[in-house]
């Protein structure tokens, strides 16, 4: 091949491989956009998770009777209080799945809590009970997406997380728990539980 041909050629293969370099950026999706697309469903999930644990908290608050319902009302306090740390905790700090897949980890965990409490004061009716195990499996959902090796990153875990929340909601709204619409209670964070830091790692 003559000097000529070679140079030729070159040109053109210099403008394929520009090509091809331009269409992979294109292709790799931006970080930072999907670590805030990311954060975005994290955070929206646990808001949801921390509303759902307030309003069952206000609920068992204002329909306390009896002296053993105080410790109810307590334990549902509590977990509401946690439920609003991780929430805090997640809007506090820079965009990163994993991290914010913990904290709404956290808020379902303790909103699964205080379920358990609207149950126990309801006295095991069957909306309770279906709150409760709706409670829980969102609780599960959200932990199954913020696992080790997944990074809060995975989108099937992510949108299951997302599918049990909103049954979780509906399922708390049959219950009497919450009212569609209604704005949640502001929960009081207070100093960051010693629990909330040892489920965050922190």
């Amino acid at each position: 091949m003559s000097e000529l041909d070679r140079d030729e050629q070159q040109p053109d293969q210099r403008g394929q491989r520009d090509q091809s370099d331009q269409r992979e950026q294109r292709e790799q999706p931006d970080a930072s956009s999907t670590g805030a697309s990311l954060r975005a469903s994290h955070a929206a999930r646990a808001r949801s998770a921390a509303s759902r644990a307030a309003a069952v908290s206000r609920y068992v608050e204002r329909r306390r009777a009896e002296p053993a319902d105080e410790e109810v009302a307590w334990k549902a306090a509590h977990a509401a209080r946690v439920s609003a740390q991780a929430v805090a905790v997640l809007s506090e700090s820079d965009p990163a799945p994993a991290a914010d897949s913990r904290c709404a980890r956290n808020a379902s965990a303790s909103a699964a809590q205080a379920a358990r409490m609207g149950r126990t004061h309801d006295g095991d009716s069957e909306a309770a009970v279906a709150a409760c195990r709706a409670a829980l499996t969102a609780s599960q959902a959200a932990a199954a997406a913020a696992k080790a090796g997944e990074l809060g990153a995975n989108p099937a875990l992510n949108a299951a997380a997302d599918e049990a929340e909103a049954a979780a909601v509906a399922a708390a709204v049959a219950a009497g728990w919450m009212r569609p619409g209604e704005d949640a209670p502001q929960v009081p964070t207070g100093m960051r539980s010693t629990e909330l830091m040892h489920m965050l790692h922190l």
